[in-house]
């Protein structure tokens, strides 16, 4: 597992709109929320992208962007985002390699049968590419707004 104060893995995935999202677009330029999902238009899941879109413009004004991660396809991506209005970013990491350079492609049990599935994490990324707060096993109510709140204290 990734630990704060450690250099973030660096990632290079397809957004949305299938171009190339690198972590190295932003060091020294932005802070970055990267959000790991399990999967598009899922109840939790929109719950924690259209809080995200909601706060939105306040990451911006504290030059920080806010990135979604799950092995969805990018087609399915557009079709979330367009079903919500969303107004975050969104990687295609449907070689699972940007959820294992994290840590959070895991096994779950649900209703006694075990499969792996993307650990619903976040990890705030300063703009010098340093992992400022890394948190596993995020529950969705509310988790954009203590998000938002570390952002401000960076």
């Amino acid at each position: 597992m990734l630990e704060n104060n450690q250099l973030a893995p660096s990632f290079s995935s397809p957004n949305q709109l299938n171009e190339i999202v690198s972590s190295s677009d932003f060091l020294g330029k932005k802070n970055i929320v990267l959000y790991f999902y399990p999967k598009d238009d899922t109840p939790g899941c929109t719950i924690e992208a259209n809080d995200f879109t909601r706060l939105a413009e306040k990451f911006g004004e504290n030059d920080t962007i806010v990135i979604g991660v799950s092995k969805d396809s990018c087609e399915s991506h557009v079709d979330f985002i367009n079903k919500f209005g969303l107004k975050v970013e969104l990687l295609a990491d449907t070689t699972g390699e940007l959820c294992e350079s994290y840590g959070v492609w895991r096994e779950r049990e649900k209703n006694g049968v075990k499969s792996m599935a993307i650990f619903r994490s976040t990890f705030i990324i300063n703009k010098q590419g340093v992992l400022v707060d890394v948190i596993y096993g995020v529950t969705p109510e509310g988790h954009a707004e203590e998000v938002l709140e570390k952002i401000k204290s960076l």
